[in-house]
């Protein structure tokens, strides 16, 4: 059964929610290619890219809060002023 194009989904409105362009071209089709389109394609990309770094290093920002406690306290038991 094909959906009807006269009613609105839940899953509809969850993606306009989150991106009204992306709901507007999966119903009339895809982007016309300009330089704003490029633009947020690149943005896009790169979000995506650093989120998943930092999905891949969980642990790094713990590592330097754990340096730096220990720099701190090596400075002051050596009493660097």
């Amino acid at each position: 059964m094909a959906e009807d194009p006269r009613w609105t989904t839940p899953a509809d409105l969850a993606e306009y929610a989150y991106c009204p362009r992306a709901h507007y071209y999966r119903r009339n089709g895809t982007a016309p290619e300009t330089p704003a389109a490029a633009a947020g394609t690149a943005y896009h990309r790169r979000r995506l890219g650093s989120e998943r770094w930092r999905d891949e290093h969980p642990g790094l920002p713990w590592a330097v809060v754990a340096l730096g406690a220990l720099l701190l306290a090596l400075a002051v038991l050596l009493g660097v002023r």
